[in-house]
C-alpha cells in the first residue's frame, strides 16, 4: 500500500517572526492528529528553514534518534556532551538522545539555512547519548540507525534514472528536491510516500534539475516511545 502525503498537507509551525519556518509531516507540538502520530519508527519528519541568526536555543531530548540532512546553508550544532560542529549540505548528522541530552541548533551563516530533521523511536530505552556526522555521504550508501532498527538511503536521480525502493515491511520516501515517479504517482519537493509491504517498487527521476530523496527502510515492528 502506498499513501502519499503532499507538501501542502504538512502542518505549518515554527516562529516566523523569529525567522523559523517549520513544516511537520506528523503530529508535532501543539498540532495533534491521533491518526498521524508515526509511521513505523519514524515519529517526525520536519522541514526547517532558518533565517540568518535564527535558531533553536538549548533544549532537551530523550529516547529518540535524531537524524538531520542539510539541504542549503550551514547548521551549527552544540550539545551537552561537548560536541560543537558545523553541518553542511551533503553531510548527515545523527544525535542519539538515549537517556537524555540537551542541544542547540542555529544558523550562524549569512544565507538561509534549510534542513530536514527526522526523529525515530528507539527499540530499547536507556543507554548513553551518542553523536556522529558523516561528511559528504555518497549516493546510494545506506546509513544504519541500529537503535531504531532502520536504514536511511540517499537517492539522487537524473531525468529518467531509476532506483529500487527497498523491499521492506515499511518504507518512507521524502522528496527533498526535484520530482520523481513512484508507481503511478508523481511526487514533488516536500511530498512523501508511506509504503507498507511494498515489493518491486522503483523511483524514477522526472525532468528538471535533478531529484534528491531520503528513503527510510524499516522493519515490521515499530520502535517504542
Amino acid at each position: 500500500m502506498i499513501q502519499v502525503r503532499r507538501a501542502e498537507e504538512r502542518y505549518r509551525g515554527g516562529e516566523p517572526e523569529a525567522g523559523i519556518e517549520s513544516r511537520h509531516a506528523f503530529s508535532f507540538g501543539a498540532h495533534f492528529d491521533p491518526d498521524n502520530l508515526r509511521f513505523g519508527a519514524l515519529i517526525a519528519c520536519n522541514e526547517e528553514r532558518l533565517a540568518p541568526g535564527a535558531g533553536f536555543d538549548e533544549h532537551p531530548h530523550r529516547e529518540m534518534e535524531i537524524v538531520t540532512w542539510v539541504v542549503e546553508g550551514e547548521l551549527t550544532h552544540r550539545d551537552s556532551a561537548g560536541h560543537e560542529t558545523t553541518v553542511r549540505p551533503g553531510d548527515l548528522q545523527r544525535l542519539s538522545a538515549a537517556d537524555g541530552v540537551r542541544h542547540a541548533e542555529r544558523n550562524h551563516g549569512d544565507g538561509q539555512l534549510r534542513f530536514v530533521q527526522m526523529w525515530l523511536a528507539p527499540l530499547e530505552f536507556g543507554g548513553e547519548p551518542a553523536y556522529e556526522v558523516v561528511r559528504g555521504i555518497a549516493d546510494g550508501t545506506p546509513y544504519a540507525v541500529p537503535r531504531a532498527g532502520a536504514l536511511l538511503h540517499l537517492r539522487r536521480l537524473a531525468d529518467g534514472e531509476r532506483t529500487a525502493v527497498p523491499d521492506a515491511a515499511r518504507a518512507y520516501v521524502h522528496v527533498v528536491r526535484g520530482a520523481v515517479r513512484l508507481g503511478s504517482q508523481d511526487l514533488g519537493a516536500g511530498d512523501a510516500a508511506r509504503i507498507t509491504g511494498g515489493a518491486g517498487l522503483e523511483l524514477k527521476g522526472l525532468a528538471g534539475a535533478g531529484a534528491e530523496c531520503l528513503v527510510w527502510e524499516m522493519g515490521a515492528e515499530p520502535g517504542r516511545g
